[in-house]
């Protein structure tokens, strides 16, 4: 299994560019991070190279999908992103929808998420990079959120049809929304391009204190064939290089 350590989250609030020496003490041989636009670009690249760390995945620009008056500005920070993800080496950006329309009917949101995609897919396709579309948890972490189901996710990646789109699967959302976690995931892994973990409730150390079994659910996503990264996305209630580092005590690369 490869893992990432999604340093915005793992080591919230600290500068992005410092935490990589960090992640790579503590034993791993990737990073991801979510907005680029307000980062020391320069000084994330050097860390990098110093390192030796792989950028696993970042995120594009936060502009609605579901809106189509919106997609112009959408492609526009998508294609900003890509210059960015080619510096750092990133192979995956991940996208969010964006909130539900009040009044607008959902078949309507769901046909302006598919056509946006599918205006994105010759830049997608010139650039080798994937998208992976997200659904959040609208029960706890992101109340107004389009999209919330997996299933969902899947027919969006279907309908668009490019082997540059594809859905990102955090388990913790999924959790919180579907359950059914290994049956939803496994069945459905040629369209998942990367995955998210973190214990619930709470979101934090995914090996205590979490209803989900972990090893179980990974060593059935590696089963499945699945080859891409497991990002750690989660709120560490210990110390942030501490926790890493029993992490791997407990799931092991």
């Amino acid at each position: 299994m490869k893992y990432s350590v999604c340093s915005s989250a793992v080591y919230s609030g600290l500068p992005l560019a410092g935490t990589l020496a960090r992640i790579r003490a503590a034993g791993f041989s990737a990073y991801e991070f979510w907005s680029w636009w307000d980062q020391d670009l320069d000084a994330l690249d050097e860390a990098r190279r110093q390192t030796g760390l792989k950028t696993a995945a970042m995120c594009t620009r936060f502009t609605a999908l579901n809106d189509p008056s919106a997609r112009g500005a959408y492609i526009e920070g998508l294609t900003a992103s890509i210059q960015v993800a080619k510096r750092l080496k990133c192979p995956t950006l991940i996208s969010q929808v964006g909130s539900e329309i009040p009044g607008v009917p959902r078949e309507e949101q769901h046909r302006s998420i598919v056509e946006g995609l599918r205006a994105c897919r010759p830049i997608l396709e010139d650039s080798g990079l994937v998208l992976a579309i997200e659904p959040l948890n609208t029960l706890v972490n992101h109340k107004g959120y389009y999209l919330a189901r997996s299933d969902e996710g899947f027919e969006i990646v279907r309908e668009v049809d490019s082997p540059c789109v594809k859905l990102l699967f955090d388990i913790y959302h999924q959790q919180v929304t579907e359950g059914s976690i290994i049956r939803n995931l496994t069945q459905n892994i040629t369209d998942v391009a990367h995955i998210h973990i973190a214990g619930n409730p709470g979101r934090h150390e995914p090996y205590e204190n979490s209803e989900l079994d972990y090893p179980t659910v990974l060593k059935a996503v590696k089963a499945a064939g699945y080859k891409g990264y497991v990002g750690l996305e989660y709120l560490p209630l210990r110390d942030p290089d501490e926790s890493l580092k029993t992490f791997l005590k407990q799931m092991p690369l």
